[in-house]
């Protein structure tokens, strides 16, 4: 006859402790977050944004040259829940700003204020409440207060400062599974560009906003912003997709470029007094979407940036570029970053 002993020893263990070490394996956590991006704000108006999840990555700690650990690092971005109608609440000095997730647990927090706002980067607290409106967690921001009298330089991505392959889907999923944030190249002199343009016409302690737009999803911000601070380029607001899931993974990049055109007509009536130059490249929509912008904002577009690095678009870039010529905005239509540099100058944007 089995003792209760035994029979304990041979019953299956419980799910929850596959579920755990799943966890484990993956770094994942089910503990609700509030994941808050860059915000940016002008003359009394501030906006942050953010997602609320149930499911999401721990954040990266190492990284490594080995395939499957970077693949799977890549994975993980992509293995997240999102809350619907979660119950967020911003503070303020004194005020508190109240709002809620939308289907995809996006959150858009906009509110104005009196108090007279220095430049520089501010923080805020963010609180995650449960149904009684207690705080479930809080999560830190930051957002971003330009100069008025500043440029602003709002710039794509994927094939303008980073290496991604964006016209060849192959060659662009192999790049974001095999490397990290950290092993991801920028194009040669990217960064010097960057450097150069922040401290347009502005002192070092005092650097232009930049503004990053891309098709990327949100799932890869964390990503994108490591790749950025490793490599030197300037601290900005950025502006990506809508989040995805696990089962959406081989669409990554692959999304609607209309909504990219509002995300810069919003940046742009966000900072009416202030000029910006575009930058971007010539693998997806950049000069058509920049074409656009320029003739919806007339005098506003200081100069134009297209990298060259898709042969087979030249005829239609050309088309777009002529288009833009005779609006007087100035361009330059490049492969290699010396010569947006050189242009720069010469159009006394640099020094």
């Amino acid at each position: 006859m089995q003792t209760t002993e035994t029979i304990t020893k041979i019953l299956p263990r419980p799910k929850a402790g596959w579920k755990h070490k799943l966890m484990k394996l993956f770094r994942l956590t089910s503990h609700r977050t509030i994941k808050v991006y860059h915000g940016y704000g002008y003359n009394g108006q501030l906006v942050i944004f953010g997602h609320v999840l149930s499911l999401s990555p721990l954040p990266r700690k190492k990284y490594s040259d080995r395939f499957w650990v970077n693949l799977f690092s890549l994975i993980r971005l992509f293995l997240i829940k999102p809350v619907v109608g979660a119950h967020v609440q911003l503070c303020w000095d004194d005020q508190l700003i109240n709002g809620t997730t939308e289907s995809d647990g996006f959150f858009r927090m906009e509110w104005k204020t009196s108090k007279v706002l220095q430049f520089g980067w501010q923080e805020v607290l963010l609180n995650l409440l449960d149904k009684d409106k207690k705080i479930i967690t809080s999560s830190n921001g930051f957002i971003f207060i330009p100069h008025f009298t500043q440029y602003g330089f709002i710039s794509d991505i994927d094939d303008t400062f980073l290496i991604s392959h964006s016209s060849n889907l192959r060659k662009r999923l192999f790049v974001l599974f095999t490397n990290n944030a950290r092993s991801r190249k920028p194009f040669e002199g990217v960064a010097n560009h960057y450097k150069l343009l922040s401290l347009a016409h502005t002192k070092e302690e005092e650097p232009n906003p930049f503004f990053y737009v891309s098709s990327s999803e949100w799932n890869l911000y964390d990503y994108i912003v490591e790749f950025t601070k490793a490599n030197h380029l300037p601290r900005g607001v950025y502006f990506l997709s809508q989040i995805k899931g696990l089962r959406e993974i081989f669409k990554t990049g692959q999304n609607k470029h209309g909504a990219k055109f509002m995300r810069i007509v919003r940046i742009m009536e966000m900072f009416p007094k202030q000029k910006f130059v575009l930058l971007g490249d010539s693998s997806q929509q950049d000069p058509f979407i920049y074409l656009s912008i320029v003739e919806h904002f007339p005098g506003r577009i200081h100069a134009v940036y297209i990298r060259n690095v898709y042969k087979k678009s030249r005829e239609k870039v050309n088309e777009a570029l002529l288009k833009l010529e005779g609006t007087g905005v100035a361009y330059c239509f490049f492969t290699h970053s010396a010569e947006a540099i050189i242009h720069s100058r010469q159009i006394g944007l640099i020094q």
